[in-house]
């Protein structure tokens, strides 16, 4: 139980002083880094919770930037306010269906205008 609760209060005050060191000046609170890591040092669990509760600035993440092509993190927008709503399957069977309607009709154009040409190769 000894050896749990002393490995507990080492790994605290490590990830403590991991977190001061690696931290950027501008987000330490209320004193210098090298102050709270004599603090830390010096008190070892009273200066890591009080880091972690007091020093420690949690602010808003840094975007820094997506690995790779931008447009893999991009979410689609959809919904009412960007005039995109999902449609149902029978709207879609019914696009699908018009579709394949339009382009039967342009086959149909595009062989009644070939059938036109070779008349007109024969009468000339």
């Amino acid at each position: 139980m000894y050896i749990l609760l002393s490995a507990l209060f080492f790994a605290l005050v490590l990830g403590a002083i991991i977190d001061i060191v690696v931290m950027d000046e501008s987000r330490v609170k209320h004193l210098p880094k090298m102050v709270w890591i004599i603090l830390v040092v010096l008190l070892p669990v009273i200066g890591s919770i009080a880091w972690f509760a007091v020093g420690h600035g949690y602010d808003k993440p840094v975007d820094r930037g997506t690995f790779g092509d931008p447009r893999r993190y991009e979410q689609p927008q959809a919904g009412p306010e960007y005039g995109f709503r999902p449609r149902s399957t029978e709207e879609e069977l019914a696009a699908l269906e018009r579709e394949i309607e339009f382009h039967e009709k342009q086959d149909r154009i595009k062989r009644l205008e070939a059938q036109l040409n070779e008349k007109r190769a024969q009468t000339d």
